[in-house]
């Protein structure tokens, strides 16, 4: 495997599987893998994947089902499907013996993300699932500073995803994710990344947890007076409106980037303006069938007694997450740019200046397929931090999580994984 590319399929050429594809192509920019076939049922990204990877016409294909159908044809695959489409090619792939790099979420029901832990333990081929968190060079930062001693004992933690205003609307109630019964709820869609990035800070098995929220803002009850149904429509409050579908989608900067860039495949003015004249992403924010929660709060108890909490958000002016870590010794504080660490014993701070680095999640993806590819190419499974066992373990609280806040309840992990003894 050392002296030739690992050859890769894409099975979902979306935003991500593109973005996935681009990356697996650059990793360690000597080149570790080459994509060779995709699956993907939209003519348009298909077609688009296959044009930019010059994927042979017998690689090429409109379902998973029918790659799957085929004999093994490649080394690895790269699952970007729909978060509800997930267990089905990750579990065909794997019994076909294939390495799989995984979208996260694993699968949107406990059992289906068992399912797959299970036909990886079976399979024992390399499964990476992108929880990019761990990758991130900041937030890995900060687990270096807590696992070398530096505040001492960890007691407590507190993460704050800050969602943005206009990420919720693009993504969470307009876009895919909007919708329970389309796809799945927030925290598992959106979250599963910092409950994974939580529960690896902490290093001890999470016993139970609570959660609160709800959707409270994008309803129709707020609509505000002179909207209609869709932006273009003649909406009398469209100009002033920070949600408006013609600014972000039609008057963006740049068409062919996130988020404006999801909404058409063609990136022109007139294709943008038919897209949302017709199409999802044209839909008032407060006229649309989003159903997920719109901000939640999370209370998490470990072994050892360590407790944390999780705040996500859509209300704010810019993205990204907030850590602060209370250890015995002293405290740390993050905000993806910036580390601030404080010792108590001699008052000292000392401040940290990470520089910006480029790509998805702040460079977390390129890491992601990066480790994976390495991993593949040494037949060293240590180099994924997160593989199909790890991403259970944590996915399991954020079901437990879901789970506290429909019933209003604490829930033990205990009763979550009793079905599993």
């Amino acid at each position: 495997m050392s002296e030739q590319l690992i050859t890769v399929a894409i099975i979902g050429a979306g935003g991500r599987g593109a973005g996935f594809a681009s990356l697996v192509t650059q990793s360690g920019f000597a080149g570790l893998g080459k994509v060779v076939g995709v699956a993907e049922p939209r003519d348009a990204y298909r077609e688009k994947l296959v044009e930019a990877h010059g994927i042979a016409p017998e690689m090429t294909f409109r379902t998973w089902q029918e790659f799957c159908a085929q004999p093994k044809l490649c080394d690895a695959v790269v699952i970007s499907t729909m978060d509800r489409d997930h267990v089905g090619p990750a579990v065909a792939c794997l019994e076909k013996g294939y390495h799989v790099l995984l979208e996260k979420p694993m699968a949107i029901s406990l059992e289906d993300c068992q399912a797959i832990a299970a036909a990886h333990r079976k399979a024992g081929t390399k499964v990476a699932v992108c929880h990019s968190m761990r990758y991130h060079k900041g937030f890995a930062k900060v687990k270096e500073l807590i696992a070398d001693g530096r505040i001492g004992k960890v007691v407590t933690l507190d993460n704050i995803e800050q969602v943005a205003f206009w990420h919720q609307a693009h993504s969470f109630v307009r876009g895919n994710w909007g919708n329970e019964g389309r796809s799945t709820f927030m925290l598992l869609a959106k979250s599963c990344h910092d409950i994974d990035y939580i529960s690896y800070l902490v290093g001890a098995p999470c016993e139970r947890v609570a959660s609160y929220g709800s959707l409270s803002y994008f309803t129709e009850a707020n609509a505000p007076e002179g909207s209609t149904d869709r932006c273009v429509n003649g909406c009398q409050v469209e100009r002033e409106c920070p949600y408006s579908a013609i600014k972000a989608y039609v008057e963006a900067e740049h068409l062919e980037w996130w988020p404006a860039e999801v909404c058409s495949p063609m990136h022109t003015k007139e294709a943008h303006l038919e897209a949302i004249t017709s199409g999802p992403y044209g839909r008032c924010v407060y006229r649309c069938d989003n159903d997920v929660v719109d901000h939640q709060v999370v209370l998490l108890e470990y072994a050892g007694g360590v407790t944390a909490t999780f705040t996500m958000t859509a209300f704010t002016q810019q993205g990204g997450r907030r850590v602060r870590v209370n250890g015995t010794d002293g405290t740390i504080d993050f905000d993806e740019s910036t580390i601030i660490l404080r010792t108590f014993a001699d008052n000292n701070t000392e401040t940290i200046h990470l520089g910006a680095e480029s790509g998805g999640h702040g460079g977390g993806d390129w890491r992601v397929v990066n480790s994976w590819l390495r991993a593949i190419r040494d037949d060293d499974a240590s180099l994924i931090l997160t593989d199909a066992q790890e991403s259970l373990r944590t996915h399991t609280i954020v079901f437990a999580a879901e789970k506290a806040r429909k019933e209003g309840r604490m829930v033990t992990i205990e009763e979550m994984t009793e079905a599993r003894a």
